[in-house]
């Protein structure tokens, strides 16, 4: 593995401070709850975001749900409108989120651009709210004689979502453009480690000039999101987080009524079989285990080879982690770049020696990387363990860091049965040029989302985000259909008349 040398560029300007939004205005909270936004690649701090209380709470949502009465009679084909002009709003600041996104979190600028480019996607389907609300309604004249009935779909009130560090861009666009675009009203609430590029979303939804308080901007930790879980007028929750955390937000907010989407952790397997073809298949891999820094719920950490293929592929994946360039996300040859928090790099790094005692082979270790340039920062080197066995918590357990687990099957069924072998039901994904093989691993393989020859199957906006097992509790899903159906419920209406 290499490092950076070079100093990175000088810093671009991003937003200083960290308000709410709330009503059509910017609201600044004062509390005595709160914490620093820091770079993870220099540890300087960035900005100060303050929590908002129960009060601070209240006030969002008492504001968005005086401002759904209108909003939910006003014509979808009007409410699309604003979510064309967000579309062009955030085409527009695309760089800036970038730059903000990349200092607040540590990701690389190509994979801030690509984050935003798939949160984009997102408003452009959901500009198309009015052909897919006809999607599941519909009419039957005669049920009985004289008699009609008709299904119609109706927005609900007031929704929030808690998003995560990770994918502080594209994860609120799963949710935000299709609540509104349905006729609801939204409250975000993002990671409070990450919410500068937030800002900056928000300066796009400002322009767009949305109603007042359509759209709302709140920020905080734990008791923020409590307050949001237990306000009376919130209808429904989306969260994108850990297990642990996920299974919280699901019974709570069940417990008070509301609807409930939680995407919780995963531990992805990706399965290089005989017929895969390698020159591809590898750097896929690569991507996939060390882009983000490991830190994605899409991340296929443990990597099996099959049969013949296992020493091929070892080969090569050691000859691609060796190339690696660690360092600030901001410089444009940085391949991986810091963990978001120190804690975050020791608890990897406390995984790696864990999967050591248990009977792992540390082939590349990067415990000890240290960048000549940013010795503050929170760096972890690309790691591969290998002889990795399921019963290892490094096979079960998910690490959201740059390590990859790699392991051998005698053949595809062994290889189907490791894949299965966790709680989580999350991704996986199959290289292979076999047509009978693939169709036998997305039969067999209990995960929400299956690439074939994809490592990162992340589905476009007009599918939804799939999940089972332990990595998602609820019924209906982030993105596309599964969208429209958990933002709006069906009336239906029963008719007859006696008379003309």
């Amino acid at each position: 593995m290499t490092s950076k040398q070079e100093q990175s560029p000088d810093t671009a300007a991003v937003p200083d401070t960290v308000d709410s939004y709330v009503g059509g205005e910017w609201v600044s909270v004062e509390s005595d709850q709160g914490q620093p936004v820091v770079n993870p690649a220099t540890n300087e701090t960035l900005a100060d975001v303050s929590f908002a209380d129960a009060d601070d709470v209240d006030e969002a949502v008492q504001t968005a749900s005086e401002a759904f009465e209108e909003w939910s009679r006003t014509p979808p084909v009007e409410r699309v409108q604003y979510i064309f002009d967000l579309k062009q709003e955030l085409e527009d600041r695309q760089e800036d989120i970038a730059q903000a996104l990349t200092r607040e979190h540590g990701k690389t600028l190509n994979e801030a651009r690509g984050e935003i480019r798939r949160g984009i996607e997102n408003v452009e389907v959901a500009a198309g709210i009015p052909n897919m609300m006809r999607e599941g309604s519909g009419n039957v004249q005669d049920v009985a004689t004289g008699m009609d009935e008709h299904a119609i779909r109706q927005p609900l009130g007031v929704f929030t979502a808690v998003t995560p560090f990770n994918f502080p861009a594209m994860i609120p666009l799963w949710f935000l453009p299709y609540a509104v675009a349905t006729g609801n009203t939204f409250i975000l609430k993002p990671s409070e480690k990450v919410p500068l590029s937030s800002q900056i979303i928000f300066e796009a939804v400002d322009a767009v000039d949305f109603p007042d308080g359509v759209v709302n901007l709140v920020n905080g930790g734990v008791d923020t999101v409590t307050a949001l879980l237990e306000h009376d007028d919130i209808e429904g929750i989306s969260f994108v987080g850990s297990t642990p955390v996920a299974q919280h937000i699901y019974q709570t907010a069940a417990e008070h009524g509301k609807r409930v989407q939680a995407q919780g952790g995963a531990k992805n397997y990706a399965v290089v079989s005989e017929d895969a073809e390698l020159e591809e298949a590898v750097p896929n891999v690569i991507g996939s285990v060390y882009g983000n820094a490991g830190q994605r719920c899409l991340a296929n950490d443990v990597v099996v080879g099959v049969g013949d293929s296992y020493e091929p592929l070892r080969e090569e994946v050691l000859d691609a982690v060796d190339d690696l360039t660690v360092g600030n996300g901001l410089e444009e040859d940085t391949d991986v770049g810091p963990l978001i928090t120190g804690e975050s790099a020791e608890r990897v790094k406390g995984m790696i020696e864990d999967a050591i005692d248990e009977g792992a082979d540390l082939v590349v270790d990067g415990r000890d990387f240290e960048h000549p340039d940013y010795p503050d920062g929170n760096f972890l080197g690309p790691t591969l363990l290998e002889n990795v066995t399921t019963d290892m918590d490094i096979t079960q357990t998910e690490i959201f860091g740059p390590v990859m687990a790699l392991t051998k099957a005698e053949d595809i069924d062994e290889a189907i049965e490791m894949v299965n072998s966790t709680q989580y039901g999350n991704a996986s994904s199959l290289y292979t040029e076999n047509g009978a093989e693939a169709r036998k691993y997305r039969y067999e393989v209990d995960a929400g989302n299956i690439g074939i020859n994809v490592g990162v199957c992340a589905p476009m906006g007009f599918f939804h985000f799939g999940g089972r097992k332990d990595s998602f509790f609820g019924d209906l899903h982030a993105q596309g259909e599964d969208a429209i159906n958990f933002y709006t419920d069906k009336t239906i209406t029963i008719e007859r008349y006696y008379s003309h």
